[in-house]
């Protein structure tokens, strides 16, 4: 079996890089600058704020239906100094949390059944992507007869919304992987654990994170909805109360508040996924960034075979390194002995 028998270890090694990045690597890996990442946001943000204004203080639109950005700043500064809105953010957050780390759970589980079976596959993706067609306000009164009301309703609602997108990125991700490299890999000895464990999951990293991010930022909005039907103590709850009592610059402070925490926590995890991540790109890339040999595994050569596998896992290797960026490379056996 791989790694066990009379088999022998070998390690790999990381060469420097030769200096030719920018020209090798691949567009999807291609970012504009931090400053440009920094200040079009916030362009396009003054500009936003800027058109609502000029609405807001033209006459047209009254302004108990559409509040200057002013006062919407007023009210947002005496809530925040208050601490009122501190306690509501607090249990949207882990609602949010709680949903995505369940839906992470299961998801994770499924998207490598339909990546590696057919018969998985044909049965599940549909069922899958009927799932997306129900409105997740349909759902929710289903959840308070079966479950009551309370945390564990909106939990499993925001784990229902982030679901299906967690399986879909990672199930491509795994899908995308080298078909050679994985054969390489089954011929050198690796069973289905280990070509799990030190292949396929290290590769489809990116793609799981990403999901993982993404499913993180929409199960906010699963929070929101949840209350808006089941009522709880988050900022959903809140939102029912001041639409309830028609107050919008309430209603605007308050999707602020949402949109503010959606965009720290797609930033976080963004950060996370960058720091996890032993494919990243360096931004500055004075070096190579070298991957860790614990997430490719190491390759174990049969020394009695008359047509060592190291040559085919060199062969398969070198395919997918060609498709990789210059300074990203790939571990190449060494000679035995």
């Amino acid at each position: 079996s791989f790694g066990e028998g009379g088999f022998r270890r070998l390690r790999a090694s990381t060469p420097a890089t030769t200096g030719k990045d920018d020209e090798l690597m691949p567009m999807s890996r291609r970012v504009a600058p931090l400053s440009v990442r920094i200040i079009a946001p916030v362009v396009a943000g003054l500009l936003i704020l800027a058109g609502w204004a000029a609405l807001a203080h033209g006459g047209t639109i009254p302004r108990n239906l559409l509040p200057t950005p002013g006062a919407v700043l007023a009210r947002l500064g005496t809530e925040l100094s208050s601490g009122r809105l501190l306690a509501p953010t607090l249990v949207t957050i882990q609602q949010s949390l709680l949903g995505c780390l369940l839906a992470t759970v299961v998801a994770l589980p499924i998207a490598y059944l339909i990546a590696h079976g057919k018969l998985a596959q044909a049965t599940l993706a549909p069922y899958l992507a009927a799932s997306q067609a129900i409105p997740s306000v349909a759902i929710a009164p289903l959840l308070v007869i079966w479950v009551g009301y309370g945390t564990v309703p909106v939990v499993l609602l925001c784990s229902i919304m982030v679901f299906f997108p967690m399986v879909l990125s990672t199930a491509l991700g795994l899908r995308s992987i080298d078909r050679e490299v994985l054969d390489a890999a089954r011929v050198d000895g690796a069973d289905p654990r280990q070509l799990a464990r030190w292949i396929e999951w290290p590769l489809a990293l990116p793609a799981t994170l990403t999901g993982i991010r993404n499913g993180f930022t929409l199960s906010i909005t699963g929070s929101v909805v949840g209350e808006l039907v089941m009522g709880g103590d988050g900022l959903g709850q809140l939102l029912a109360v001041q639409s309830q009592s028609s107050d919008t610059t309430g209603l605007f402070t308050t999707l602020i508040v949402l949109m503010t925490l959606a965009i720290a926590i797609f930033l976080a995890m963004t950060a996370i996924e960058w720091l996890v991540n032993p494919f990243r790109v360096k931004a500055t890339r004075p070096a190579a960034v070298h991957l860790p040999t614990k997430h490719l595994g190491e390759i174990d050569v049969d020394v009695d075979s008359p047509e060592p596998a190291r040559g085919r896992t060199a062969d398969r290797i070198g395919s997918l390194r060609a498709g990789q960026p210059d300074f990203v490379r790939w571990p190449e056996p060494q000679p035995v002995g």
